[in-house]
C-alpha cells in the first residue's frame, strides 16, 4: 500500500502508549536496559527481557531501545560532544535524514524521545522511500536559520542514495539554501553512517552507531527543537539517574 501520509506526526496508538502515566514505567525500562547493556548483554535479548518484565507494547520497546545506552557509550558520547557554540566558523557534516525527520516529527506533533545520552530521537522511520510531508520545508528552514545564527561556515548534508526520492530532497535542500544564501552542499552516498563515523570534521547526528565512532559531534536536533519548537511532544526517558 502506498504511503499517503502528509505529516510526520504521531501514530494513532501513541497517545495511549506514551500517556503521562506510562512514562515512569518507560523510564524504569530504559534504566534496566541500560544496566544490561553496560554488562554486555546482547541488545536483542536484553530488550526482550526488559520488555517482557515491564509488559511493554512493541512500539514502547522501540522507544526504550532508542533511549537506552550502556555506561561506556554514554561516557564516550559525552566526551566527544561539542557545544553548539563550536559551530561558528566550522564545517559541519549532517546526517541528513536523521536530523530532518526528527525536526519534522517535532513540528508535526509526533513523539520525540529524550534519550539517556541527551539526544532527541523520533519514532518515525523511512523504509526505503522518503516522502515529503507538510513539515519538510518548514523543518529545513528552521534548521537553516539556526545554523546561520550560530555561524556554521559550510554545511554538507549526507543523504542515503538507496532511499527513493533522495534526489528530490537534495533539490529541495539546495533550493532552500540558494534562496537564503546558506553555504550548503548535498551529497548522495550509499552509506552516510560509514562516512560520518570516521569523519574528522564536526558532525550532526543522533544515530547511536555513528556517535559511538565519530571524533566530534554536535547535538543539533536537540538544540533546534529546544530553541524553535517549544510545543514539541517530548517524552523524557533520559533524565533518570541510572
Amino acid at each position: 500500500m502506498p504511503d499517503k501520509r502528509s505529516h510526520r506526526g504521531a501514530n494513532p496508538l501513541d497517545h495511549d502508549l506514551f500517556a503521562a502515566d506510562r512514562v515512569p514505567a518507560l523510564c524504569e525500562a530504559t534504566c534496566d536496559l541500560s544496566w544490561l547493556l553496560s554488562r554486555d548483554y546482547p541488545s536483542a535479548s536484553a530488550l526482550k527481557l526488559v520488555g517482557d518484565r515491564h509488559r511493554l507494547a512493541q512500539r514502547q520497546r522501540v522507544a526504550v531501545a532508542r533511549a537506552a545506552c550502556s555506561n561506556k557509550s554514554l561516557l564516550r558520547r559525552r566526551k566527544r560532544q561539542a557545544a553548539i557554540e563550536q559551530l561558528t566558523g566550522r564545517l559541519l557534516l549532517i546526517d541528513g535524514y536523521n536530523l530532518l525527520i526528527t525536526v519534522e516529527a517535532a513540528l508535526a506533533g509526533g513523539v520525540v524521545l529524550r534519550a539517556r545520552d541527551g539526544t532527541y530521537r523520533d519514532m518515525a522511520s523511512v523504509h526505503g522511500t522518503f516522502r515529503k510531508v507538510q513539515e519538510t520545508v518548514p523543518a529545513i528552514e528552521l534548521i537553516g536559520r539556526f545554523l546561520a545564527r550560530h555561524g556554521a561556515t559550510q554545511c554538507t548534508w549526507y543523504l542515503d542514495s538507496p532511499v527513493s526520492n533522495s534526489g528530490r530532497l537534495k533539490r529541495t535542500l539546495l533550493d532552500a539554501a540558494a534562496s537564503q544564501c546558506w553555504p550548503w552542499t548535498v551529497e548522495l552516498v550509499p552509506d552516510p553512517d560509514s562516512l560520518l563515523g570516521i569523519a574528522t570534521d564536526l558532525i550532526a547526528s543522533a544515530d547511536s552507531a555513528i556517535l559511538d565512532r565519530c571524533s566530534r559531534w554536535v547535538n543539533l536536533a536537540t538544540e533546534v527543537i529546544a530553541a524553535c519548537v517549544p510545543g514539541a511532544w517530548l517524552i523524557d526517558l533520559g533524565s533518570t539517574n541510572c
